[in-house]
């Protein structure tokens, strides 16, 4: 009879690497939705009153746009960084 030792590796499992390489690595998409979001929440704060004063036709297509420019900005800041 053969006795059963446990053992801290897990290397014996398939896709070992796979899953702990998911939770080290943080693709860059994130990092630039990320940064969008902190850039579209500084530039909402600044332009709120604006948006929503009734000047603008539909204010949340205009804070969707605002949010794609954001993501934009911060994908091209990642890119020259």
């Amino acid at each position: 009879m053969q006795s059963v030792t446990l053992n801290p590796s897990f290397s014996h499992l398939p896709l070992q690497d796979l899953i702990f390489g998911a939770s080290v690595y943080f693709p860059p998409v994130f990092k630039v939705v990320l940064l969008g979001f902190l850039f579209w929440l500084i530039a909402h704060r600044l332009l709120r009153e604006w948006i929503y004063a009734g000047d603008i036709w539909h204010p949340i297509l205009l804070d969707l746009s605002l949010f794609v420019i954001a993501l934009s900005f911060a994908l091209g800041l990642l890119i020259v960084w």
